[in-house]
């Protein structure tokens, strides 16, 4: 056996895979830890600006309730602890003024100015656009009388939003009045102004009144001389001089306004807290060694595991080639893996191919036993002929004319079945109707039936397209083997029907049948039941095996049933395609 060479035997290959794959996994787990940590330090980002926002607004909202820093310590402590972030506040002019840490270091710049007077717009997120904090609410909060007055006009006017098929909510505000909001937040519809306007929501309280009468005078006197009324939700109505800017006054004069109720501004410092941890990634010299130490043992293992497996895998195929090279019949197996069953499927090849050549060999001793008996005859009667035994009659002509029709007929059916085999028998398929074409070959038969009766039972006449001259070749070699199995004075029927979309078509005999081990057999070349060589008993052995390759290439089947005894049914079964 020739060796194979290095590059293409299979243990090379599964190398080469094997390490591919592994180079491929180290490549593309470097890839993912490195998208891996620039997405964790994107999310870090996100979550210490997230955070940044929460710390902002909590200290925003502690700024806009009190009037001092004297008690914002816990609340720094507090989100220190839920953040992992330290926490300072100075004043403008750098003197401390609370932090979440004992001893605070401070970063070169303050993340933000505290006022809730004036927001930081990236950090707030303010919906009004205003810059003032909604909390700081100041002379516009409520008694707990009138908070509870118009929490009832708002839910009043929450039902009548439901009723119009709106939906809404109430947000509460610290301090401040109930708010129903609508999808819109922004600008409120018609209906939702109709709603308030009906259950008395947009109605200022006392309370409100007197802080809205006060902030009409700071808008006039910051309007130099304007008469406008601020409303709820700090809106105005009445007259200004042109080019004067009203809304800017008002919410400047609001600020004025709520400058006593809040606490003055601070710089707020956020940054990390101080950590023992080291750094999470350590790209030392030592690190790098135990990187590479380990991924060599990984490929050394990898390797080794390869080889084994290989090696492994490669001593069946090697036996299996062998085999092949040399015409061993068989091959042991020894697995149940993919080899085993490769090994099962080669010792399969080769039964089958014995049995091929079995076969071909039966069917060349057929053929030659078929040829050699009418051309033995044709040679003994010519060579009497020659030497003048016999006579050159008629009768000795019809004889030799007779051998020579039955070479003919086993020619042809070599022909026919060559052809079936190569995929050459070709159809000429047109319109016919059946009763018509089994009529002509019953008609055909009944002059050489003998005293054997042949009937046709059709049922219908119906009109199908096939290929005339095939199908009655398949339904004549049919009677043909019937009458030769039908006793003298026996019957042969021809019957046929539509099944469906099927012709079905039935030749029955009343002769000895064919027994139960014999039937899988019929329709094999050159088989016969009783293995005598008398083609006066068993014709030519080809005639069945003619039929099934004939109703095959219509797209058909023909199958036998049979009892010893009791006669035998050949059924032809095609697509009755009209």
């Amino acid at each position: 056996m020739t060796r194979v060479p290095l590059h293409r035997s299979l243990v090379a290959r599964l190398l080469a895979l094997s390490l591919g794959v592994m180079l491929c996994a180290v490549t593309a787990t470097a890839w993912l830890a490195a998208q891996s940590t620039t997405r964790a330090i994107v999310q870090a980002q996100g979550h210490e600006f997230s955070y940044d926002q929460m710390i902002y607004d909590e200290v925003v909202g502690y700024a806009a309730t009190h009037t001092d820093w004297s008690e914002v310590q816990p609340l720094l402590a507090e989100l220190a602890t839920g953040t992992g972030r330290q926490i300072t506040l100075t004043g403008l002019d750098g003197g401390f003024l609370a932090s979440s840490e004992t001893s605070p270091g401070l970063p070169a710049r303050p993340a933000a100015v505290v006022d809730p007077l004036y927001l930081e717009g990236y950090l707030s997120g303010d919906p009004t656009g205003r810059g003032i904090d909604r909390r700081a609410v100041g002379p516009y909060r409520l008694t707990d009388a009138e908070l509870a007055t118009v929490s009832e006009r708002v839910l009043a006017a929450e039902s009548c939003m439901t009723d119009k098929g709106l939906d809404t909510w109430i947000a509460d505000e610290t301090g401040g009045r109930p708010t129903l909001v609508h999808e819109d937040r922004v600008t409120p519809d018609a209906q939702l102004a109709d709603c308030l306007r009906k259950s008395g929501a947009d109605v200022p309280t006392d309370t409100e009144r007197r802080a809205l009468n006060e902030l009409t005078v700071l808008t006039n006197d910051c309007l130099g001389g304007g008469t406008v009324t601020v409303l709820l939700g700090f809106t105005w109505t009445g007259s200004t001089r042109a080019g004067t800017e009203t809304q800017k006054c008002i919410d400047e004069s609001l600020r004025e306004q709520l400058r006593p109720y809040v606490v003055s501004p601070a710089y707020l410092y956020i940054h990390d807290a101080p950590s023992v941890a080291g750094p999470v990634f350590d790209l030392s010299r030592a690190s790098t060694l135990r990187i590479a130490g380990v991924s060599a043992l990984v490929l050394a293992v990898a390797v080794a595991v390869t080889l084994v497996v290989g090696l492994r895998m490669s001593r069946p195929l090697r036996a299996l080639t062998h085999a092949a090279e040399q015409g061993v019949a068989r091959v042991p197996i020894r697995g149940r893996d993919e080899i085993g069953r490769l090994t099962a499927a080669f010792n399969d090849l080769t039964e089958r191919r014995e049995a091929g050549e079995r076969q071909r060999q039966a069917m060349v001793d057929d053929i030659a036993h078929e040829l050699g008996t009418p051309l033995t005859n044709i040679r003994a009667w010519l060579q009497a002929a020659r030497d003048g035994v016999a006579d050159p009659d008629p009768e000795l002509l019809d004889l030799l004319a007779d051998e020579a029709d039955v070479l003919q007929h086993i020619i042809d059916d070599l022909r026919d079945l060559a052809a079936a085999d190569a995929g050459r028998l070709r159809l000429h398929p047109e319109p016919v109707y059946v009763n018509e074409l089994l009529d002509q070959v019953a008609a055909v038969h009944r002059s050489r039936s003998g005293d054997v009766t042949i009937v046709t039972e059709p049922a219908g006449d119906p009109e199908v397209t096939l290929d005339p001259l095939r199908m009655r070749q398949a339904v004549g070699n049919l009677l043909s083997n019937a009458v030769r199995h039908s006793p003298p004075g026996g019957t042969v029927t021809v019957r046929s029907r539509l099944d469906g979309d099927d012709l079905v078509i039935e030749v029955v005999d009343a002769g000895d049948g064919i027994g139960e081990d014999d039937l899988p057999h019929v329709f094999t070349r050159f088989w016969r039941a009783d293995r005598s060589r008398s083609r006066h008993t068993g014709g030519s052995g080809l005639g069945l095996a003619i039929v099934r390759d004939l109703a095959a290439a219509h797209g058909g089947t023909v199958t036998a049933t049979s009892r010893a005894g009791h006669g035998s049914t050949f059924t032809i079964r095609l697509p009755a395609r009209a």
